[in-house]
């Protein structure tokens, strides 16, 4: 069974509406968006290697994908607090929600390197 062109159009409408709206968010807001595509692109090829040679290290294993899933999940943090059109954050200056990232990432990071043993 095909698609109705009604649902492909309203599919490319979507999209096109999206990228409209994704062109207006600012450069900083989207380097943070492809730091968190990077991070989840290396989970998913550190799972993809788990699948097809095996889990002989796992803890090497967890550490990795955590270590990643964990970075994007602050920076979506980051991205929350520097948005401009977040309400909630508005007094905190750009300066310290990057020095809670970064502060942030030291701590999951030990924490990872103290899984590993």
């Amino acid at each position: 069974m095909g698609k109705s062109p009604a649902t492909k159009d309203d599919a490319r409408a979507l999209f096109q509406s999206l990228r409209s709206a994704y062109s207006a968010t600012p450069t900083n807001l989207k380097i943070i968006d492809l730091y968190v595509v990077f991070a989840v692109f290396t989970a998913l090829i550190q799972v993809v290697y788990l699948a097809i040679v095996g889990s002989f290290p796992f803890n090497s294993f967890l550490s990795g994908v955590l270590s990643c899933v964990g970075t994007a999940v602050l920076a979506v943090c980051l991205r929350i607090q520097v948005n401009k059109e977040n309400k909630e954050f508005k007094d905190l200056p750009p300066e310290r929600a990057f020095a809670d990232f970064v502060l942030c990432n030291l701590v999951l990071h030990l924490v990872i390197m103290n899984f590993l043993g």
